[in-house]
This record gives C-alpha cells, sequence and structure tokens, in this order.
C-alpha cells in the first residue's frame, strides 16, 4: 500500500521511539531521506505527496534493521565525519567522534610540514583520516593503506568521490607485517590501529560486536599489538625526523608512549577528544645520526 511521506515518517518514528527514544525522530527523517534522495527541506514540502510502493518497502526494511540492533551509519550506507559524508560498509568501522583527536592532531603537524608533504594513513578503513587531511591540507600527497581489499574499495571510493585526484592514492598494506619498499619517503605516518583486548572484545555492545569488522578491532591480549608493529615494521617508511599521529583506547596511553619511545620516537604530545579521555599522540622519530 502506498503512503505519503509525511506517514512513512511518523510511522518509523513510532516503531523507533520504544529503543532510540528521543533519537527516534531524527532517525526516522534520515532514513526517509536517504532512501527517497529528498533533502530535509523537500522532505518537508512533499510530505503529503506519495512515495512509490519501494520506498515504503526499503523504509520498513531499514526500520526493521535498526530494530534488530544495526547501526545507523550501515543502514544508511553512509556517514558524517570531519565536514565529509563517507561511504560505509560493513567492511569498514564507522568514523566516530573519538578519530578527531588524531585527525586533528595530524592536520595540525601537516600543515607546518614543508612543501608537498607526503602522509600515510595505515589501517585507513573508510579514509577518513587521510582524506580529512588531504582536504584540509591542499598540497599534502596522501596515501591511504589497508590489509582489507573490500575497505580499501570503500577509501578508492570516498577518495574518488571528493575528486582529489593523484593526491591521494591507496595500497594494500598489513600493519602487522614488514613495510614494502615502495611505502618510503613519508613526512608523517597517522593510524587509528586495532586496538581492543582479547577481553573487551567479549565485552563489546552488540552494535559493534555483530556487525563492524573484528578485523579492525582486535589487538591482541593488551590491545598493543599493532603499535609494536608500526614502531618495528614502518618507522622506516618516515624520512628522519618525521612524525607519528596514533589512535589508542582509553587508558592506553601510557603503554603506547613507552614503546614509542622504546623504539626510537620522541613524545611531542598527547591529545584529548571531546570528553576530555586522551585518545591520541603526537611523537617524531628520532634523526639518524
Amino acid at each position: 500500500m502506498v503512503k505519503r511521506y509525511a506517514d512513512l515518517y511518523l510511522d518509523a518514528r513510532k516503531a523507533l521511539l520504544p529503543t532510540e527514544g528521543e533519537n527516534a525522530a531524527l532517525i526516522a527523517r534520515e532514513l526517509l531521506c536517504r532512501i527517497s534522495g529528498k533533502s530535509a527541506a523537500a522532505m518537508l514540502a512533499d510530505r503529503d505527496l506519495y512515495a512509490s510502493e519501494e520506498i515504503g518497502a526499503q523504509m520498513e526494511d531499514s526500520v526493521r534493521r535498526i530494530l534488530e540492533g544495526e547501526p545507523l551509519p550501515y543502514v544508511l550506507e553512509e556517514w558524517d565525519f570531519a565536514g565529509m559524508t563517507l561511504k560505509v560498509t560493513r567492511d569498514t568501522l564507522i568514523p566516530r567522534d573519538d578519530t578527531m583527536a588524531v585527525t586533528e592532531l595530524a592536520i595540525r603537524k601537516t600543515m607546518f610540514l614543508e612543501q608537498n608533504p607526503r602522509v600515510l594513513d595505515l589501517c585507513t578503513g573508510t579514509g577518513c583520516i587521510g582524506l580529512a587531511i588531504a582536504g584540509r591540507v591542499k598540497d599534502a600527497r596522501v596515501t591511504l593503506a589497508d590489509v582489507s581489499p573490500a575497505a580499501l574499495n570503500v577509501a578508492k571510493y570516498n577518495a574518488a568521490r571528493m575528486k582529489f585526484g593523484l593526491r591521494v592514492n591507496c595500497v594494500l598494506a598489513d600493519a602487522l607485517q614488514p613495510a614494502a619498499p615502495l611505502l618510503r619517503n613519508y613526512d608523517l605516518l597517522v593510524s587509528n590501529p586495532p586496538y581492543v583486548t582479547d577481553a573487551e572484545m567479549k565485552e563489546l555492545p552488540p552494535s559493534v560486536k555483530n556487525y563492524e569488522p573484528e578485523l579492525a578491532l582486535r589487538g591482541g591480549p593488551d590491545g598493543l599489538n599493532f603499535y609494536r608493529s608500526i614502531v618495528k615494521n614502518f618507522l622506516v617508511v618516515l624520512k628522519p625526523g618525521g612524525y607519528l599521529c596514533l589512535e589508542f583506547g582509553k587508558g592506553q596511553e601510557n603503554a603506547v608512549c613507552r614503546i614509542l619511545e622504546q623504539g626510537g620516537c620522541e613524545i611531542l604530545k598527547l591529545q584529548e577528544d571531546n570528553e576530555g579521555i586522551t585518545r591520541a599522540v603526537m611523537a617524531q622519530k628520532k634523526s639518524e645520526e
């Protein structure tokens, strides 16, 4: 049965209200705008028009997925981060506000590097960090790297949609293995690597554990496997005196800083997120003597 856009919205809001509370209206509007291809303003203007049966069926299916616990970004297949609208799939983590700490840290450092700075975004996922840097630093040359071909395809799509051209390229790279020889002479390496401990993996909320890729979450028994490997295998990609900006989990700052210092780096700055939790570090590779 065909319904008016207003009725599709109201039905979705009513269905979502018991689980989503005050967010039900926002989610219902986001779903309807995405499925119909209309802006919020156009939706308001067309509220008394009848939607197609296909749009109605897609709304019902999307509401069902939300009620089953699937995160909204996966249902929408896109999410906003740092002023960008990015494609998101279940092959990638959902970009979160937490990651703005390391993103801003990397952007500020890149702005003050020499002309045409080269940046490697390791464990890139959607490409959110590297693409944010490319968007803010207009002469930056950014490499997006991930071990997952499916995730890298998402990053490629996002880079192409933002029309960065040859300033952004994508490569397969495993952060747990030695860096390929083609990855060299970078001014800055930025990464949001997996850092969830094995014990924490068991306690993740269903919306994360059942939907987001374990490959992008699990960091080993203590959550620090990727930091050890980055220091061991990827410092070589940096020029002498190059910089690293790394995100980490709550309470991991001391352990991550020790790994960096033991690997020959100097800690320059720790960065908090919007909730006052220390989430990122900037370090410098010591120049070769």
